[in-house]
């Protein structure tokens, strides 16, 4: 139930071509606490619900628990959210051994577009294609719960 993965921005749309999936994705946030955040999501008619915990001191690990709930329950839920839903179409894109999650976000998050990748530790070595730019690992304004309080198209 520890999450380690690593966050950068896109340098190209490179990653399109090499998609295996494509999915549309809304969120909200019921709680976004320093501590926890708790947040409801929608992927095509699958609702969930997950609690994070805070983020270690490199923002590379934290507490992660998520459940399958229904659409019509996560519907519901996201009226219930904290103001700032988030829209975005994700990319999976496998590079080398891993699978690359890459969000084009829309509405305030307009021109934003973050890659993620799951690591086994913190030290895993892996690749990194050659559409991937700054790494933007810890940098809280990069949060989804943080886009939904301070959109990337006010900075």
């Amino acid at each position: 139930m520890i999450e380690i993965e690593r966050k950068f921005l896109t340098k190209s749309s490179d990653y399109r071509q090499k998609a295996i999936t494509k999915k549309r994705i809304v969120q909200g946030f019921l709680n976004t606490h320093v501590e926890r955040t708790v947040r409801v999501r929608i992927i095509g008619n699958q609702g969930f619900i997950t609690v994070k915990g805070k983020s270690n001191n490199t923002g590379t690990s934290r507490f992660e628990w998520e459940k399958e709930i229904t659409y019509d329950e996560a519907n519901t839920l996201l009226e219930l959210c904290e103001p700032g839903i988030l829209d975005k179409i994700r990319y999976e894109v496998p590079f080398g051994s891993h699978m690359y999650e890459v969000d084009e976000f829309f509405g305030n998050n307009e021109g934003l577009v973050l890659a993620e990748i799951e690591l086994d530790n913190e030290n895993e070595v892996f690749e990194k294609p050659s559409w991937l730019g700054e790494e933007v690992t810890g940098k809280t304004a990069y949060y989804n719960s943080q886009l939904s309080k301070k959109p990337f198209n006010t900075w």
